[in-house]
């Protein structure tokens, strides 16, 4: 322990914030181990005991806090844990619920957190995730995240929500359909005191304002959102320039304007009418449009398709749902499958096209440590930084798939302007960073995994044979 922070280097500052980050994930699981050491010597069936006072009169009993495959628990017993615990009873059982199911459901995940690979609340979310499946289908969950623990969590929950699909596709289906008799639209009505300022209240006053709430089968919102974009973006291409000194106005605006728009058919197609190519964007306003999404699927063992497909910005679909987002487009093209194996140089600087493609789609995010940037087809474009800087004098080959590290502007900036971050590439979807003080870190698909110093020149070793292989 540092005695005085003001006196501290760099170094142990950075070292005293690994190590209280280690240590607030082990207290978080002691805390859960407790509890299930509870939980077990208050497991027997309280009411085989002489004397017992019956459930029907209030007396103890057991109770299913887990999932299927997870002991009982006596739910009297559960009161006394809590008040050490200095919490509701009903939030102890919650923990305790996801406590048994990660022992039971999910060993492979509960002994990655307990090696503090993860933030134990990350993993207590895919045990409520998954309680419903069956023990079988928990395992295509466990094997999954265990795998991705070292991660960011949005990542390592979003494997998670695949799989707890995938695991039971026909659950998922259900879902779907019971969300069907749950659409609607909702136009607020006006409050009292909704028409002035409230300070205290902290929010904008409703003057002028309605708000409108759809719940709209998903194909149906995206087409919604993509006819509100094209004549906003419209609006605001023929709109009247501002005056000097004013800013322009927002595309938030023009989706407001262009959604009160819609209330009135004959203004779209009038206002269509009277700017260029008129034709072309009367059948945009009456018809289903071109619209490109990039949908990644897998083959199973026999050949065929999987039952689930990651889109992009979406997240996991079924592939019946695939179909309905298709379903107002007049014409489908599929494009080639994009092999990530392959990979190529060029003797340019910029990187090419395909080159920036294929490495988005094998890192799906930003490659510095810890980040938690995933790249998006709407987004922001990552920066495809060259992992070895280019030299104008150098050999041929220099930049292409060996040689990309795609980072967010703000982690391109620190790599750049702040002296002493080193990067290495071990490959096409592995590398090896280093801070200005000494701290080590590889980055794979699978997250961000601390390295001691030893390892890093170990590795560092493996990049060099690789950057003269590419070379040669």
């Amino acid at each position: 322990m540092i005695s005085d922070l003001s006196e501290a280097t760099p170094e142990q500052l950075l070292r005293a914030s690994e190590d209280r980050v280690r240590m607030a994930r082990q207290v978080e699981v002691d805390k859960l181990e407790l509890l299930l050491a509870w939980a077990d010597l208050h497991s027997g069936d309280p009411q085989a005991e002489p004397d017992a006072v019956p459930a029907r009169f209030g007396g103890p009993r057991l109770i299913a806090l887990g999932g299927d495959g997870t002991p009982q628990v006596q739910d009297l017993a559960l009161v006394e844990i809590a008040i050490a615990r200095h919490e509701a009873v009903m939030t102890t059982r919650r923990a305790l619920a996801d406590a048994l199911d990660l022992r039971h459901r999910l060993p492979q995940v509960w002994a990655g957190v307990g090696e503090g690979r993860c933030e134990v609340w990350v993993v207590r979310k895919v045990a409520r995730m998954s309680r419903r499946l069956d023990p079988h289908q928990a395992r295509i969950v466990d094997t999954a995240v265990a795998a991705a623990l070292d991660a960011a969590p949005s990542r390592v929950l979003a494997i998670a929500e695949a799989k707890v699909i995938e695991a039971d596709t026909a659950a998922h289906t259900e879902r779907i359909k019971a969300n069907q008799d749950k659409k609607g639209v909702w136009f607020s009505r006006p409050r009292s005191g909704g028409q002035v300022d409230d300070p205290d209240a902290n929010t904008d006053s409703q003057a002028g304002i309605g708000t409108v709430f759809a719940r709209l089968d998903e194909a149906d919102a995206l087409e919604c959102a993509r006819t509100v974009e094209d004549l906003a973006t419209a609006l605001a291409e023929h709109a009247t320039p501002p005056l000097d000194g004013q800013d322009p106005s927002s595309m938030d605006h023009w989706r407001a304007e262009a959604f009160a728009m819609l209330a009135d058919p004959a203004a779209v197609l009038a206002f269509y009418r009277s700017i260029e190519a008129p034709d072309e964007h009367e059948a945009d306003a009456t018809a289903g449009g071109a619209a490109e999404i990039v949908v990644h699927v897998a083959q199973q063992a026999d050949g065929t398709l999987g039952p689930l497909a990651r889109v992009d910005d979406l997240g996991p679909r079924l592939l019946d749902q695939v179909r309905d987002l298709l379903r107002r487009q007049t014409a489908v093209t599929l494009t080639p499958v994009i092999d990530l194996h392959t990979g190529r140089s060029v003797n340019g600087y910029e990187h090419p096209t395909d080159v920036k493609h294929r490495t988005e789609l094998r890192t799906l995010g930003d490659v510095f440590p810890h980040a938690t940037g995933l790249f998006t087809r709407h987004g922001r474009s990552p920066d495809h930084d060259h992992t070895a800087p280019y030299d104008d004098d150098g050999p041929p080959g220099q930049t292409g798939d060996h040689n990309d590290t795609p980072l967010t502007r703000h982690h391109h900036r620190a790599k750049t302007h702040v002296p002493g971050y080193t990067v290495l590439q071990l490959g096409p979807d592995r590398w090896l960073w280093g801070t200005p003080h000494g701290l080590y870190r590889l980055v794979t698909g699978g997250g961000t995994r601390p390295i001691v110093r030893a390892e890093y020149h170990v590795l560092a070793e493996q990049a060099v044979v690789l950057t003269c292989d590419d070379a040669a």
